[in-house]
This record gives C-alpha cells, structure tokens and sequence, in this order.
C-alpha cells in the first residue's frame, strides 16, 4: 500500500474526531481548548492534503478500499476512496478555506457560552466530515453518504439559534428543497446500478457505452436535479439566501468551501456521461445561464448586506453551471476554487462589519466604516475587485475562461453572462460604497462601539485577501502565457476522455488570440464601467424613507418567487395535508379506532345491567336461555 492511501483515511477522520470530542465534551470543555481541538483537527486535515496532493500530481490515482459497504449477489459496494487531481484539489479547498473559518469562529462566536460554543464547533467539524467524505468517497453510494450529510449538518448549523422561528423555518426549508434534488439524485445512482450492476466511477465510466442514449438522458439528467439542489439553481435556489439566517461564518462555509459546491464537483466528476448527453448539456447551460440573471438582478436591490453576497452566490454558481454546460469542465472547477477565495472573504468580510456593529445587517445604516475598520476595508475592496473579474485577480481569469468557452458554444451565452458580470460589479460596488464609504448612518451608540475586529478574525481575512489577488495566476490563459494555465494541466487526466470524445466528434471550437482578446476587454470594460457607476451613487449615499416602485419594487422582493411558491405550492400542499389530517386521520382512522373502544365500553356499560343482585332475575335468565338452545336444537 503506497503512502498515500496509509494516511489517506486520516483527512475526514480527524474532523470526526474534533466531532465527537467537542459533542460529547460540550458540558466540559472550556472555549480555548474547544477552539484549539476544532480548529486543529482541520489543520492537520490540511496537512495531509497538501501531501495527498503533491502525490496525484503526476497524474496518479489512487483507490483505497477498506471494507465492503453493501455485499449481496447481485450488487458490491465497498466503502472506498478515490484520491486523484480533481478530489485532491477540493481536499485542499475544504480543509484549506475551512480551516480559516474555524479560526474567525473562535472570536466571531465567543460570546456564546461555552455549551452551546462546543456544539457550534462540533457542527462545524461535521460539516467538514461529511464534506471530505462527498470529494474522497469512490463511488456514488459513499459519495451519496456524506451528499446528506452535508444537508443535515446545513439544517442544524442555519438553525444554530434555534429560539428564533425564523431560524428554524430557514432550517427547513433548507433541508427540504435539498431532499427534493436528492429524490433526483438517487433515482439516478439506482438507474446506473439496473444497468450496470455498479455504482464504482471507474466502472461506470469505463462501461459508459453500454448505456443507451436515452439511459445517459436520463440519469444525467437527474442527477443535474440532485445539483439544482445542493448547488442552488433554479428552481431549488431559494433556500439559500435564506440560509443567512445562521451564524456568518456558517454563511462563508457553505458558500464558499463545502454544501453549494457538491454539485459542481458531482457534475465534474461524471464529466464523460456529461459529455455524452448533449440535450443535458444545454439544460444545464439555460439553467446555469438563467440562475446568474436572475439572482443578480435580485441582488441589485438588496439592503441586507448577507443577503447581497447570497444571491451573489447563487449567480456565481450559475456562472459555474454554464461552464459545466459548455463543456468547460476545468473553467467551471477553476470558478469553483477562485469564488472559495473571494466569497469567503467577503462573507467573513461581511461578519467582520456585523460584529462591529453589535449585530447590525442593514447596509443603509451603515457608511464610513472605512476609518473605523482599516483591515477589513482594505481586504473586502480587494474581495470586491475579485468578484467584479478586474484584472489581474482571481475571478478574472475564472470567469473569463468560462465565458471563452461560452461565446464559442454559443454568442448569446456570452452576451448574457458579460450582462450578469456588469451586473455583478455593480451590485458589489454598491454594497462596498453603502458599508465602508461616505458619512456614518447608524446610531450614535453603534458609532460609539465601531473598531476593528480581533486578530482572530483579520488574519484569516488577510490570507483570503491573498489568495484573492493570486489564487487566479495558475490559470493563466494561453493567449498571455504559454503554459501559463497549470490548472489545466492539472486535472487534465480527470478529463482526458470527455476531451477526446469532443475532439473526435469535432466539437471543440477555438478561438483565435484577436477573438480572446476582443472578449476579454469587452469584459472587462463593461464591468468597469458598473464599478465606476457604482462607486460614484454610493459612495455618497443618503438614506431615504422612499419606498421603491416599479421594477425596484419586484426586485427589492425578489420576483416574488417565494411569493409565487408559497401560493402555488406550499398552500395547497398545507391544505391538502390539513384535509388528511382532519378527514382521514382524526375522522377516519382516529375515528376508527376511538369508536371500536367506545362501542366496547357502550356495550359493557349496557351489560353490566344485567347483574342485578336478584336471584329470581338470574333465575328467569336461566329458564331464557333453556328455552333459547332448547328452540335452537329443535330447528338445526
């Protein structure tokens, strides 16, 4: 056994472990050592993956088998590990970005006490568990596994303050609309196990082509449904922005490294059957396409500063969507790793101006924090700069790969995601204008409270503010540098055959220097121009008691598509729930069954009668019941 599947094992056991400690511990354990265990387990988790991925990184792939999960005649599971490019790359973000996460917990949630400190971090911890086993497990069962526990983990982490109803009914919708995409997601996994007798990924995609067109329809469609829920696309994307009702450093973990990007990684990993379902491909593409428009217009009018970037998230998971429907599987993984370094800047950015304003979201009656907050200031401009795609950061070089591939599938997709990029400059501007420019706008006592964060919470905004600026230099496109996109190269082997399929079906397209060029300024500019828009409205905003109208007005309230769920379905569902319960459950079976007891306690009230006490009542009795057998034995 080579030395990376000895160790391999250890990178979702040791947040298990933080787990357990700190669940069973939480009535024990003081917050500093809750802290250290929390944190560190996702540190040395991170350890090892920075060594697990320097041993795939000349292509190796490496499957660790170690017990049989599922053994009958007809079907064998086992319980196996797949370390290779693509899983040893999302190992690197989960640990990675999550790591600096549990770190801004430790001060961010220190004023809980320390029970409820220590289960906060045992949820965190779990989270992380559930999420590695999703990246590491080898085949669609064990991918499956830690796929729910990512959804139970969000439940119990957005329901953190459970005492708020809010909360709670964030919680279930969350869990809910998840379980609606893993109905898709499942039904998928038992159609591959009919037909192929397997869920392994090297079985599957090795015996891809004994599937039927219209198998490969179907299942890759529904698992695209299994995706539209974890990764919130239309129409299951509407829990997510409800989602903030957690914790911030919640918010930043499942936007940034672990639940919203298990579909991306689920899709990329079945890249071949992808592949060779072109109808999919397009679904997933309008979908992906559709989900940035949508969301961002939403966000144009926000004034809860979580709920901006939240919808910001939805829109940057429909950019990674469409990269995944044109076939640009390493763009989209790419925009995966770029937006885990930038958004989580921002929320925890986000978190960083919440904290100092004693729990203040509304973004109209922030303004001037810039003073105030030197560090976060500083870090989430640069987070700004990331997201709106301005050379030369991070979100740059992501989003124009994906919009490359884009315009060379089809022009209309690349004119509508250069539509949503000049949106999504200009919404962030507007947020970062409102929060940290111009004149103060809250209270008097809030002014009086405004300083920097703790150590605890600046560092990890420093390290993502890094990351934020050169995380995007190893995707360097052709055009600029030859070689120059490492990543590329990276996880080439992962998508070795989908690429070859493309080429000799003579599908991949192209583009000339002058074209990519071309695309990247026209990108660029018009994000610039949203930016400087943007920057001069807000920079000087006013507060104002006028209420929107028009346009603003459905955008302010989100399309009204809560509105139009609840009325179209979770009314009616309440109301047919409500006729089963009164009907058929309290009237009907309820009813049965109360009945059978109160005719047997009707009839032995009404028996009873019977014992009189009187010996000549008995006696007549008797000389009845002669006379009854007496006739019955005369007539049988």
């Amino acid at each position: 056994m080579s030395n990376t599947l000895q160790i391999v094992w250890l990178i979702p056991f040791l947040p298990l472990i933080g787990f357990l400690i700190n669940g069973l511990g939480r009535n024990q354990l003081s917050k500093t050592l809750t802290g250290i265990i929390g944190s560190g387990v996702i540190l040395a988790s991170f350890l090892i993956s920075v060594f697990v991925f320097f041993q795939v990184k000349n292509g190796n792939t490496h499957v660790a088998h170690y017990f049989d999960f599922i053994n009958t005649k007809s079907l064998k599971v086992g319980f196996d590990f797949q370390i290779d490019q693509l899983s040893s790359l999302f190992l690197l973000i989960i640990t990675g970005v999550g790591f600096l996460i549990h770190v801004y917990s430790t001060s961010y949630m220190h004023e809980e006490d320390s029970k409820d400190f220590a289960k906060y971090f045992a949820y965190l911890n779990l989270f992380i568990f559930s999420m590695l086993l999703l990246v590491m497990g080898g085949n669609y069962i064990i991918m499956f596994i830690g796929w729910e526990g990512v959804g139970l983990c969000s439940y119990l982490l957005i329901g953190f303050w459970f005492k708020d109803n809010n909360n709670n009914d964030a919680a279930k919708k969350a869990f809910i609309m998840n379980r609606i995409g893993d109905f898709g997601f499942l039904l998928a996994v038992f159609w591959l196990i009919s037909k192929l007798g397997t869920a392994d990924y090297q079985e599957v995609f090795s015996n891809v082509s004994k599937l039927s067109s219209f198998d490969i329809a179907g299942i890759t469609l529904l698992l695209f449904v299994g995706a539209t829920g974890k990764s919130a696309q239309i129409p299951l994307y509407t829990w997510l922005p409800d989602a903030m009702a957690g914790p911030t450093p919640v918010s930043a973990l499942i936007h940034a490294a672990t639940m919203v990007t298990a579909g991306i990684y689920m899709i990329a990993r079945s890249n071949i059957l992808f592949t060779m379902a072109p109808i999919t491909q397009t679904v997933i593409a309008v979908i992906g396409l559709a989900t940035a428009v949508v969301a961002a217009t939403i966000a144009l009018k926000q004034n809860d500063i979580k709920k901006v970037l939240a919808y910001s998230t939805v829109s940057q998971l429909g950019y990674m969507f469409l990269g995944l429907g044109v076939g640009a599987y390493t763009g989209a993984v790419f925009h995966v790793m770029t937006h885990a370094f930038f958004k989580a800047l921002l929320f925890l950015g986000a978190g960083s101006v919440i904290h100092a304003m004693g729990g203040e979201q509304d973004m109209r009656n922030m303004g001037g924090l810039k003073k105030y907050m030197r560090i976060t200031h500083l870090t989430f401009l640069l987070g700004c700069f990331a997201i709106a795609g301005m050379p030369p950061f991070a979100g740059f070089f992501s989003k124009d790969e994906i919009l490359a591939a884009a315009f060379a599938k089809n022009p209309v997709y690349w004119v509508v995601g250069v539509l949503t990029a000049f949106m999504t400059a200009f919404y962030m501007f507007r947020l970062y204008g409102m929060t940290f420019l111009g004149k103060f706008r809250g209270t008097h006592e809030q002014e009086h409270h405004l300083h920097e964060s703790p150590a605890a919470i600046t560092i990890p905004l420093i390290v993502l503010a890094i990351l934020a600026v050169v995380g995007g230099w190893i995707g360097i496109p052709e055009v600029f540098i030859h070689g120059g996109h490492r990543l590329e190269a990276f996880l080439e082997p992962v998508f070795a055959d989908s690429n070859k399929l493309v080429a000799s079906l003579n599908q991949k397209h192209e583009l000339s220097h002058a074209t990519e060029y071309a695309l990247m300024a026209v990108s660029v500019a018009s994000a610039l121009i949203a930016l400087l828009y943007a920057w001069n409205k807000f920079s000087k905003y006013q507060k104002t008691t006028t209420e929107e109208t028009g346009i603003a007005r459905i955008l302010a309230n989100k399309w009204y598509v809560d509105e139009i769920y609840a009325s179209v379905i979770v009314k009616p569902t309440q109301s047919i729930a409500t006729f089963f319960n009164n009907i058929l459950e309290k009237k009907g079976i309820d009813g049965f069954v109360n009945g059978i007891g109160k005719a047997v306690n009707y009839s032995s009230r009404q028996i009873r009668l019977l014992q009189t006490g009187q010996v000549s009542a008995y006696m007549m009795l008797m000389v009845v019941a002669v006379l009854i057998l007496f006739i019955i034995q005369l007539f049988s």
